[in-house]
């Protein structure tokens, strides 16, 4: 009996092991480890997200998704695994990592896609000169203050990699505080009530040049580590090209589509698959320039005919997104350790690049709304929302360190960034903006399904393309 019971344990404790024909020489998987892997991840994720999201949400007032991000960061090496080392790495053992990645990127294209459907046509065209204001200004000041701060970095030891030339250390180090986070920001505008205002609008648009801007400066600094000038070339025309080829070919090529719809009253299994071929096809085209996937999906969204088929795509395509924009978070949260940051130098190094950080993006998009013609209220909720950093700067600083541009402390340092700007992101703007709106009855009262909802239906509605 006691032969038996340690077998069955031993058998219950395998569960999550390799068994592949080489496991004897090291770790092997087969599809069934995969799988079984898979779903306990996503279990534990979902559970994870939940609950920290529920948390942060009662007791600090952020949205759901700060919460999602933290809980990524959390079940990381972060703390999951500092202090259940074995227990992190038996459930996200790096061999399963690439099926987490690959979720992850369908989720967080899927939730742009529907951005893209949501977005306000009529208030970008209303708010063009304030968003092309913001963008450039969001670009340009993160990168003047680049300029200044890269030299007395580069003379710190163990930040940037052996080597590099000031240029590059300059071009990243901008990129990563230019960058806002695209994905994260969205779901802030939604979540707030946001996503039918001209402020929505307004910061969604900026939001996303500035990001095409930083992932294009990206490439050209890998371009300079070895991968060719080929790599910045194909990112910066591709990109651009293929942006312009479906704004005004897309768009009309898309007018029949939502005819279809309109006249059988339904998104159909057929044309459902129609739609979702098209978003992978346009995910693949951008990922595959060298500027992400995201945009990709964001925008066939934009391209959208307004009306029934955007009602339908929310409906069928939100529930997805429950499930899988959780896996990016994570899989990010995987790659972040914080526990580098150990010193009352390197901390005090952190606070001096997070109030540069502030000051460049939040100053330089408030300024610049202001000299759009924006009144001051408007124009401190559109710099407090452009100041988050969130997820894709992680992405970013990820890349950074496996091409060996910046060093753990200075990834540490700046994950530790993207962490704070994004958590204040949503007091800030409701402590400039969102009350005073709130009290007024121009946004939902926070924290209900009306805020998050507020004027959503209204923007689905038949418009002229």
């Amino acid at each position: 009996m006691a032969h038996i019971w340690s077998e069955f344990s031993r058998a219950v404790g395998d569960i999550v092991g390799a068994h592949g024909p080489a496991v004897n020489a090291a770790h092997s998987y087969t599809p069934t480890d995969y799988s079984i892997h898979f779903f306990l991840q996503i279990a534990v994720i979902l559970l994870t997200c939940r609950a920290v999201g529920w948390v942060v949400k009662t007791y600090l007032g952020q949205p759901q998704v700060v919460g999602e991000m933290i809980a990524g960061v959390l079940l990381g090496p972060s703390l999951f695994g500092l202090f259940f080392p074995d227990l992190q790495a038996a459930l996200f053992p790096k061999e399963t990592q690439g099926i987490l990645y690959v979720c992850a990127q369908v989720g967080i294209g899927l939730y742009m896609f529907l951005v893209g459907a949501r977005l306000r046509l009529d208030h970008f065209q209303s708010k063009a000169k304030s968003a092309a204001s913001v963008s450039v200004a969001g670009i340009i000041v993160p990168f003047l203050f680049a300029v200044l701060l890269t030299p007395f970095l580069l003379n710190v030891p163990g930040l940037f990699a052996d080597g590099i030339g000031q240029g590059s250390a300059t071009l990243f180090l901008g990129a990563c505080i230019a960058l806002t986070a695209f994905p994260m920001l969205a779901r802030i505008v939604n979540e707030r009530g946001l996503a039918d205002t001209p402020l929505g609008t307004l910061t969604l648009t900026a939001g996303a040049f500035d990001d095409a801007v930083s992932w294009c400066v990206l490439a050209i600094v890998l371009a300079t580590f070895g991968s060719g000038p080929g790599i910045a070339v194909l990112a910066i025309i591709g990109g651009g090209g293929f942006a312009l080829l479906m704004l005004f070919a897309g768009r009309p090529m898309l007018v029949p589509l939502g005819r279809i719809v309109e006249a059988k009253g339904e998104l159909t299994p057929t044309m459902f698959s129609l739609v979702l071929m098209l978003f992978a096809l346009s995910a693949f085209v951008t990922d595959a320039v060298g500027i992400h996937a995201v945009f990709g999906g964001f925008l066939l969204g934009v391209c959208m005919p307004r009306g029934k088929l955007t009602e339908e795509i929310k409906r069928k395509v939100e529930p997805m997104t429950i499930l899988l924009v959780p896996i990016f978070f994570t899989y990010s949260g995987l790659n972040t350790r914080l526990d580098t940051v150990n010193s009352i130098a390197l901390l005090a190094l952190t606070l001096g690049i997070l109030a540069l950080s502030i000051a460049a993006k939040f100053g330089a998009c408030w300024l610049a709304a202001r000299l759009a013609g924006e009144d001051n209220r408007t124009a401190l909720g559109i710099g407090a929302l452009m100041n988050a950093r969130g997820l894709m700067e992680l992405i970013i600083i990820n890349i950074g360190l496996q091409k060996g541009i910046i060093s753990p402390t200075l990834f540490s340092i700046m994950v530790l960034m993207a962490i704070v700007t994004t958590v204040m992101a949503g007091p800030l703007f409701e402590l400039v903006y969102g009350r005073r709106a709130r009290e007024t009855g121009e946004l939902g009262a926070l924290g209900t399904e009306e805020a998050a909802e507020n004027g959503a239906e209204e923007a689905l509605k038949p418009r002229s393309a």
